[in-house]
Formats: structure tokens, sequence, C-alpha cells
């Protein structure tokens, strides 16, 4: 059974024949990135506006539609997350020889591919399909609008420069994205088994779980980037060090809208406890004032 996940997932003649390539991967070219993020932010926008023109107040009843899709993304993550695992160890199995000249480690290969690597193979297999899936999250906004949630400029850039991301991986075989496609999709899987748990009935986290989830990433990434930038300087250059340069000014963009609606997001939770509490203490001295007892206090002699 193990034998035969494993040739599925990092065996199989087409994975291994992988090849990104204009004619042969879907959704390969720059003007299908630069159609569909503006095409994904008109159509989320368009919809917010026309509930909010139409004045609707009240949720659109979706049923089991989003726990169903929290679920099917869960378990992509999860396979995801699976098959860049087993496909990284083939690539270090089946590559380590080669390595020995360069005195490359497996450790500096997750983080820094050498210079000519090409989109082919096993893990850029495994990469494109986290490309592919980054569509399949976009449904989440739509869900958002239509339950009269709060859409805001963080939600539709966040999930604008990951697609934006994951398609410069591929284009310009990109170092560190092995480490990021592990650590984003066993996130993933974590979120959107707990959003699929809660979706049908069940009783969430006493703690924000996404939130912190979702910090723990950022700082995973950062320290990361931190390590590639390291190995760039002292071991004589990485593949796709313009496309990363990039990315981690998408990744610092994203962790500054991140910060900004975490801290907004708190300071208004902290506001109604403030709020809250006033009210009770008022009422309380109101009654107090008023000469009222509570029923079921018994007076003691």
């Amino acid at each position: 059974m193990l034998q035969r996940i494993k040739y599925c997932l990092s065996e199989h003649p087409r994975i291994l024949n992988f090849r990104w390539s204009t004619t042969q991967s879907w959704g390969s070219t720059w003007s299908f990135l630069f159609t569909v993020i503006p095409a994904y932010i008109a159509a989320a926008v368009t919809l917010h506006l026309l509930l909010t023109l139409f004045r609707r107040r009240r949720p659109v009843p979706l049923g089991p539609i989003p726990a169903a899709h929290s679920l099917l993304m869960a378990l992509i993550s999860a396979v995801i997350f699976v098959g860049m695992l087993l496909s990284a160890a083939a690539e270090i199995r089946d590559t380590r020889w080669l390595w020995r000249r360069t005195k490359t480690t497996p450790f500096q290969w997750l983080f820094c591919f050498p210079l000519g690597t090409r989109p082919s193979g096993r893990v850029f297999f495994w990469s494109y399909v986290f490309y592919l899936s980054r569509f399949l999250h976009l449904f989440r906004t739509f869900f958002t609008i239509l339950r009269r949630r709060r859409l805001t400029s963080f939600h539709l850039l966040n999930q604008s420069f990951l697609i934006f991301m994951s398609f410069l991986w591929l284009e310009f075989s990109q170092s560190f994205q092995v480490l990021a496609i592990l650590s984003t999709s066993l996130l993933y899987s974590v979120v959107y088994g707990y959003r699929f748990w809660v979706g049908v009935g069940m009783r969430g986290a006493c703690f924000p779980l996404v939130a912190n989830c979702q910090v723990a990433l950022l700082g995973c990434n950062l320290a990361c980037h931190v390590g590639v930038l390291l190995l760039q300087v002292f071991k004589g250059g990485c593949n796709g060090m313009g496309a990363w340069l990039f990315n981690s000014v998408l990744n610092a963009a994203i962790l500054l809208l991140f910060m900004s609606n975490y801290v907004e997001t708190h300071m208004k939770n902290s506001n109604l406890v403030v709020v809250r509490v006033e009210e009770e203490e008022t009422t309380s001295s109101h009654v107090r004032r008023s000469g009222f007892e509570p029923k079921n206090v018994v007076k003691q002699n």
C-alpha cells in the first residue's frame, strides 16, 4: 500500500516527465496571470457592491458548500504536502551524487537550487499543483462576501499575491519553494480541516487558531528567507534570485497588511469588551441606586 502511494505521488511517469511550458501547462503565460488576477478582484468587488446596493443584510444561505470546500482544500493540501515531501526525498536520493562536485548538502538544496535548474521533474510538478490549487482558494472570498462579512483589501491582495508568487516559483525555478510549499500546504491542511470541523457544527478552539497559524507561517517564511540570503552570499549563488527578491517584497507587503489587519481586529475586539464591561457596571450601579436587589439574593441578619 505504501509503495503504491509512493509510486503515485513521486514515481509516476506524468510526474517524472513534467515540464513547465506555455504549450504543456495550463495557466503558464503572463497574459493569463494578468487577466485572472484583475478579473478576480473585479468580480469580488462587484459582488460586494451589489449586495450593498440592494441592502441585503442577511447572509445568503450557502448550506454545506463552505464546509465541503474546506474539506476539499484540506485533502488537496494534505496530498500536496505528502507528494512534495516524497518527491523532494526522491530528488535528493537521485541527484546526491551530482552535488558532491559542488559540495552541496540536501539541507542547502532545500533552500538554494543550483544555478541552471530547469522547471521540470517531480518537485516542479507539485509546485504546479500548488499553483493550480491557489485558484480553488479564491472561492472562499465569495463565500465571505455572500455571508455579508467584511471584505478587506488584505484578503484580496493576499490571495492575488500568493497566486503571483506561485507563478514566479515555476517561471524562474526559484529557490526556497520546496520548503515554502511544504510549510504552506501543511498549514492549509490544518486550517481548512479546522474550518470544516467548525462548519459542520463542532466546537471551535478557544483561541484564534487561523490567525495564529498565519503568524507562524509568516515567521517561518521570514526565517527561511534569511537562510536563502546567507546561502546566496556565501555559497556562490542560487537559482532564480531575481524572482526571490521580488517574492521577498511581496512577502513583506503581506506581512505588513496582515499585521495591520490583525491589530485592527484585535483593537475592535478589545473595545467591544470594554464597552460591554462598562455597560454591565452602569447597569449594576443603576440597580443599586434604585434600591432593587436581585431575587436570588437572601438577606442575612
